[in-house]
């Protein structure tokens, strides 16, 4: 551009025979500067002397704002929105916590912007601008909500997958008083008993209820479902022996286990958990392929541009192997992950695959 303007400056020396002037400066002169002003300053008035200057202006002026571009600033330049689920939940932990070293790392504040339901946080981040200020850490009900409701107003392909984050693996817990010490034995005893026993859940569509439904779909057998509104409550109605098993959270279920109140008789997850040592996972113990676990994932809108895309990918891992960072995620019952934005959309389409097939067979509606 700046080549242009010179040759432009040297028609006026040919033409008009007139010459710039400029006042003097300490400060460099850029050439968006030495346009705008030879423009104003060139000594004449005839018609070629009035078109270069004109030019010279639109040259300059368009240098100006084309230097933001060429010069760039690294995203982020202003704070940055991360959606996430009410306080309390998996996925709020995964945001508060993450959004503090995300904050240092990016230098920029990362704001939580707490809603209460999947369908709503959904709904906001994929219509917002898809420019890499605003996230969405949510569980796999985001994926998932569309099979169970009648209208969302969401698709995930208005939504981009970033990171993986965390999986928080559900325990197979039983009253004492079953007669079932392993997931053999209670799934023979749930057949040999069809609709006898019963499973309790909190909300309709939460992971607890799926993890139920497809142990069901899994095994083959006839346990009815009992949902309650909270977890909490739940669990209570299980410790008093009025339900007889539950999918519960690793907080929800490690004391009562500890105490007594509950018998352990496996884990949710693909592999055995550093979160209860020891404990076989239903796979291993009578389901092979079994796998349900309540998931925490980083998403923005679609068509946010790759290269912010592989920023936050990049910058998530990094915090991720941060050893302090797995100590807490451990203590409160989840797991890292990581990885690629492929492999995240990947395990996404794995698992909407086999649990929407669940979700169909079971009747689910989460309205």
């Amino acid at each position: 551009m700046s080549k242009v303007m010179l040759n432009i400056a040297a028609l006026f020396a040919k033409h008009t025979k007139l010459r710039p002037s400029f006042p003097r400066r300490r400060e460099p002169i850029t050439p968006c500067y030495w346009a705008q002003r030879m423009c104003f300053r060139l000594r004449g008035n005839d018609s070629v002397g009035v078109f270069l200057s004109a030019a010279l202006l639109v040259l300059g002026s368009s240098l100006a704002h084309a230097q933001p571009a060429a010069t760039g600033q690294a995203y982020p330049t202003k704070p940055i929105r991360l959606l996430t689920a009410e306080p309390g939940g998996g996925s709020d932990y995964a945001a508060r916590l993450l959004a503090q070293r995300m904050t240092e790392n990016l230098g920029q504040q990362i704001v939580i912007d707490n809603r209460v339901g999947g369908v709503i946080i959904g709904d906001l981040a994929s219509k917002a601008p898809a420019d890499g200020y605003t996230l969405m850490i949510y569980s796999s009900s985001l994926w998932l909500m569309p099979f169970m409701r009648s209208n969302t107003p969401y698709s995930m392909s208005q939504l981009a997958p970033v990171i993986f984050l965390a999986a928080s693996p559900l325990i197979l817990v039983v009253h004492p008083s079953v007669q079932a010490k392993s997931t053999e034995e209670l799934i023979a005893l749930a057949k040999a008993k069809p609709g006898d026993l019963n499973y309790a859940s909190g909300p309709m569509g939460a992971s607890p209820h799926l993890a139920g439904e497809l142990f069901k779909y899994m095994a083959g057998v006839n346990i009815v479902h009992i949902p309650f509104k909270g977890v909490g409550l739940a669990v209570n109605d299980v410790i008093a022996g009025r339900v007889q098993i539950m999918f519960c959270s690793v907080g929800s279920a490690v004391p009562q286990v500890k105490a007594g109140r509950l018998r352990a008789l496996a884990v949710t997850t693909a592999k055995p958990s550093p979160i209860l040592p020891g404990t076989p996972t239903v796979a291993s113990a009578g389901l092979p392929g079994f796998e349900s676990v309540s998931t925490s994932g980083l998403f923005v809108p679609a068509k946010t541009p790759p290269a912010i895309i592989a920023r936050l990918n990049q910058e998530l891992n990094n915090v991720l192997a941060r050893p302090d960072i797995r100590e807490k995620f451990l203590g409160v019952g989840m797991e890292l992950v990581g990885g690629t934005a492929a492999s995240f959309d990947k395990m996404i389409k794995e698992d909407t695959d086999r649990m929407s097939k669940v979700i169909k067979a079971a009747r689910i509606r989460a309205e």
